[in-house]
């Protein structure tokens, strides 16, 4: 099963920009995609399906605003649109397709964390986001096997991004988002257990391992960029990962698409 991620930064721009003419050459069983940044008027009529995928979307409330999507080659037996029932529903940030057959329970999710960079205001939402997410990911984690596809707006560590150094008072590397992380993925009893899969497959990597570019300067040009989306995966199913690529060989948004191959089927 390939599993692809990508943020867009607006579904239209990255169509504009051949995201969809590129991921229908890709083989994919199943694609995550976030910050649609378009409605259901927008994305149904235009947007619903990419060759032999078709897509379930959860929309942001605020129009030009957020919203996720899982384009799927298999039918699901169950989609579940949204985490909270407050707050973070309403900004359009989950959606859940469920493959359960008998004796195997098996959710794959596209997610978009919030980002804190435009005001303390939304970092203390960001907080918010991480203290109702951990607890619905080990939740969902007793139940079924899962891979989360996310930008998680989050590098967990110094060679997830080229310059920590002066990245530590910044949003999206404050000690608490990376203290979150490191929660999430720990192994003691009292921690996440959940995997980074792409770490899993490449635990060394640096430069190559980015996802993101600001559009200030000249980062993507520099390769200051940032490991901002994941694969997060029960033990499980992070066992299966067999091969990961980053693709930059067009750019149709703000970030790079990641895919990974798994050894199972849905």
């Amino acid at each position: 099963m390939r599993f692809i991620t990508a943020n867009l930064n607006g579904v239209r721009s990255a169509a504009s920009k051949g995201f969809f003419d590129w991921l229908d050459r890709q083989g994919a069983d199943a694609v995550g995609v976030q910050e649609l940044k378009a409605q259901a008027d927008v994305v149904e009529a235009q947007f619903r399906s990419c060759g032999s995928l078709n897509g379930q979307f959860h929309y942001a409330e605020k129009k030009g605003y957020s919203g996720v999507g899982l384009y799927l080659r298999d039918c699901p037996s169950d989609v579940i649109v949204g985490f909270d029932g407050g707050e973070f529903d309403g900004e359009g940030r989950w959606v859940e397709a469920r493959f359960d057959k008998p004796g195997r329970k098996l959710s794959l999710i596209s997610c978009y964390f919030p980002s804190g960079s435009s005001g303390e205001d939304r970092q203390q939402a960001k907080f918010r986001f991480l203290d109702a997410m951990h607890p619905h990911l080990m939740a969902l984690k007793a139940e079924r096997e899962f891979i989360l596809v996310a930008d998680v707006n989050i590098a967990h560590r110094e060679a997830d991004l080229k310059n920590w150094r002066s990245n530590q008072k910044n949003s999206g590397f404050l000690p608490e988002e990376r203290a979150w992380m490191t929660r999430l993925l720990g192994s003691e009893k009292d921690q996440g257990g959940l995997v980074d899969v792409y770490r899993h497959l490449q635990p060394d990597t640096t430069d190559t391992c980015y996802t993101w570019w600001s559009n200030r300067g000249q980062a993507y040009a520099n390769n200051v960029g940032w490991r901002l989306d994941y694969h997060l995966a029960t033990p499980g199913l992070a066992a299966l990962a067999k091969k990961e690529a980053i693709y930059k060989g067009e750019k149709f948004s703000d970030h790079a698409p990641l895919a990974i191959d798994y050894d199972f089927q849905l």
